[in-house]
């Protein structure tokens, strides 16, 4: 979903020549592999949108999410450093616990509650080990995107196939359009080669805060269908094997120094978003049942 929206980005940059892999193409768990994609592509810079995502499946399977979220960094930056390329790597809020009130700061503590945090901590880490004055770590979520399954295209349908549907009002986080991060990621990337953008953490999420409850609500408003029809529920009645963040908010501080404007407001950015969303997603059949963060009910009418 991200990477198809910065290959989009990149393809109107003017002088820019960028090449999308799909896992097919390169497995980043493979380090020769990762070599020898990087010499014969020879990048400017990485984009690692690569990640295991599947956050509940982490708890069962964290070796292997640490594979893909750890070790594949870790490739990557070794190459990377080898090769003096710039590299972008994907990172999440799930690295802190969530349980603080607030906003948490690129140099805040982290400690992860699950097994996918930790994982995409250890990527965090091998990234800034590896590449101490090359490596950019971009902290994102809540995403959604025209590009792939999501929450937004979810409730788009469930507003079409159900009478009510509940939904969690107690995680607070930011929900952010994967066009505005893709268009943030190649900003930075050219700051990382103007020189211009320190490396290190940074946080790529839309301004202002919601909960699942609020953007479903706001999902069903552009709709143009009755908000009240998103009723809202505890995280623990939807209880989940993996724990989320009930405090999921990222500042944006570190962009300053990198001269650089942070994502702009969600519902401004949903708003702009919602034409493609709507219109791929009433392409497609009905679907499989709601997301972790909500229930459905067909009601009798």
């Amino acid at each position: 979903m991200l990477g198809r929206d910065v290959c989009a980005r990149l393809a109107r940059l003017d002088g820019a020549e960028a090449t999308g892999l799909l896992r097919r193409d390169l497995d980043i768990t493979q380090a020769r592999a990762v070599r020898t994609a990087l010499r014969t592509h020879r990048p400017d810079v990485v984009v690692n949108c690569a990640a295991w995502t599947a956050v509940d499946d982490a708890e069962t399977h964290e070796d292997a999410a640490a594979r893909v979220n750890g070790d594949g960094p870790r490739h990557l930056a070794a190459a990377c450093a080898q090769s003096g390329t710039r590299l972008l790597h994907l990172s999440t809020n799930y690295v802190f616990s969530g349980d603080l009130e607030g906003s948490r700061a690129e140099d805040d503590r982290p400690g992860p509650r699950t097994a996918y945090g930790r994982t995409k901590l250890a990527g965090e880490q091998a990234v800034l080990a590896g590449l101490p004055g090359t490596g950019y770590v971009v902290r994102t979520a809540w995403l959604y995107g025209a590009g792939g399954r999501n929450f937004v295209r979810t409730m788009i349908r469930l507003e079409r196939e159900r009478d009510h549907v509940e939904v969690v009002d107690d995680q607070r986080g930011q929900p952010t359009w994967t066009a505005d991060l893709a268009d943030l990621l190649v900003r930075l990337g050219l700051g990382a080669l103007r020189g211009t953008a320190p490396a290190g953490v940074y946080h790529g999420t839309s301004r202002g805060a919601t909960t699942w409850h609020g953007l479903a609500q706001e999902t069903f408003r552009l709709l143009g269908a009755d908000p009240g029809r998103v009723g809202g529920t505890t995280s623990l009645a939807l209880a989940r094997p993996a724990p989320r963040p009930a405090h999921g908010v990222l500042s944006h501080a570190a962009w300053r120094a990198a001269r650089i404007e942070p994502i702009r407001q969600w519902r401004a950015a949903l708003a702009e978003a919602f034409p493609a969303l709507l219109a791929v997603e009433r392409q497609r059949p009905p679907g499989t049942g709601p997301p972790a963060h909500c229930r459905s009910d067909r009601g009798a009418g």
